[in-house]
């Protein structure tokens, strides 16, 4: 991992780079899946199923037999960690639920706001190293308290041409309506178009390698909504001396291990501890069943000593992680002042891996510094706010000649004459 100690702000923005991915340079090449797929509907993405994920399928859709087939094939214990996660993924999104109020602006001028869910979303599940069964909860478990009348599910199945158990599993817990064995660029391009068998949603979710992450920017250009801009996962550890140096370093090695372009950060004010969670991190990483990802993400990977708690959080919000973990003495005072962030960890109890599973909040969170301006997934995401407003004959004598004044120096005569002729009436009328 690179050391650095006290550098100077000047340093700060190459200091805090990412792993570059520049999705741009593929756009070609996946723009020519997408208009193929948008053509040619199943049978595109049938073949392509066939060329990258090595799956002859006769059909997309999993069947009622493979979805109760899968059950049998997972263990007590994990569905048992499923369930739990799925409660409290449930029980915090539940609590975001939008509660409109009538306001009045001005007297006879009312103004509210419903919440609508969005009728049909698309959820988009990596396959790869490892299958994602926690992420199926993250998205759609909000997606079913939004009241979503359509939750439709694509993830790549394996060369045996299945779905991974789990996934399965987890989706039927969650309340997904449809699953699909279809993966990477033509996933993206089935939900954005919709084929024989996909249907076309309104909005889609989920992570995924650089060609999925292509994808998604394309079809959002104009057809189709997507959750946020998403690049490689990263995490920030905030630690002064009292930090235990092999927590730290467990941290750190939880997020390397997610793939080689992931980035995982220690921010301290105490050379001590760095050097001791070097030493940590070294040791831990010969452990690892997947020691070589993490090796070359740790090539990413810094520690950084600063000279006081000031400088670190100035720093931290400076970089603006996806998952900040706080290992301080006094964590609360540090949390407090923390302004960029997408998901924060609190204490020495309490490592991303509980946010990434089970605590209840929400793992689908803004990479890339986008946490400066992006929130993570949560209930908001699959709802649209309609606004209404009511004006009576009082309202509208109220702010009419406003509304005429402002059309006018506008030059929208057409503005002010809706507003001219109302008044002419109710004049009239009096």
């Amino acid at each position: 991992m690179n050391i650095i100690i006290n550098p100077d702000k000047s340093q700060w923005t190459e200091l805090l780079k990412r792993p570059v991915m520049n999705t741009e340079n593929l756009f070609d090449t996946v723009r020519a899946i997408i208009d193929r797929v948008k053509a040619e509907g199943d049978r595109a993405v049938l073949e392509y199923e066939e060329k990258f994920d090595k799956a002859v399928l006769a059909a997309l859709a999993v069947t009622k037999a493979e979805q109760e087939e899968a059950e049998t094939l997972v263990s007590e214990e994990l569905k048992k960690a499923i369930r739990l996660a799925k409660q409290n993924i449930e029980t915090f999104h539940a609590a975001q639920r939008f509660e409109g109020r009538r306001v009045e602006t001005q007297p006879g001028v009312t103004c509210w706001q419903k919440a609508v869910a969005i009728e049909k979303v698309g959820l988009y599940i990596p396959g790869g190293t490892a299958p994602l069964f926690s992420t199926v909860l993250m998205l759609a478990v909000p997606a079913k308290i939004a009241g979503c009348r359509e939750i439709v599910l694509c993830t790549p199945p394996g060369k045996d041409g299945k779905v991974h158990p789990a996934v399965l599993f987890a989706a039927k817990v969650a309340g997904v309506s449809r699953i699909f064995k279809a993966g990477g660029v033509q996933a993206i391009a089935a939900m954005a178009y919709g084929t024989e068998s996909i249907p076309k949603v309104y909005k889609i979710f989920g992570p995924g390698n650089q060609y999925v992450t292509a994808a998604k920017q394309l079809v959002s250009l104009r057809d189709v909504a997507i959750d946020m801009p998403a690049g490689p996962s990263e995490v920030e550890v905030l630690a002064d001396g009292t930090a235990n140096p092999a927590f730290v370093a467990a941290d750190l090695l939880s997020q390397a291990e997610h793939g080689v372009d992931s980035q995982a950060m220690l921010v301290t004010t105490s050379p001590e501890l760095l050097q001791a969670v070097k030493k940590e991190v070294e040791r831990q990483l010969a452990l690892l069943p997947r020691k070589e990802i993490a090796e070359k993400s740790l090539a990413n990977s810094k520690l950084i000593a600063v000279r006081d708690m000031e400088e670190a959080i100035e720093l931290t919000n400076s970089y603006a992680p996806e998952h900040l973990i706080i290992e301080t003495e006094d964590y609360m005072s540090v949390a407090g002042r923390i302004v960029n962030a997408g998901s924060v960890f609190l204490g020495s109890l309490t490592p991303e891996s509980a946010g990434d599973y089970a605590s209840g909040t929400n793992h689908t969170l803004p990479t890339n510094g986008y946490a400066k301006a992006y929130s993570g997934v949560s209930l908001d995401s699959f709802i649209r706010k309609i606004t209404f407003q009511e004006i009576t004959p009082e309202g509208i004598l109220a702010i009419g000649s406003a509304i005429e004044e402002m059309a006018a120096n506008e030059h929208l005569d057409a503005h002010k004459n809706a507003v001219t002729v109302r008044l002419g009436k109710l004049k009239a009328g009096h």
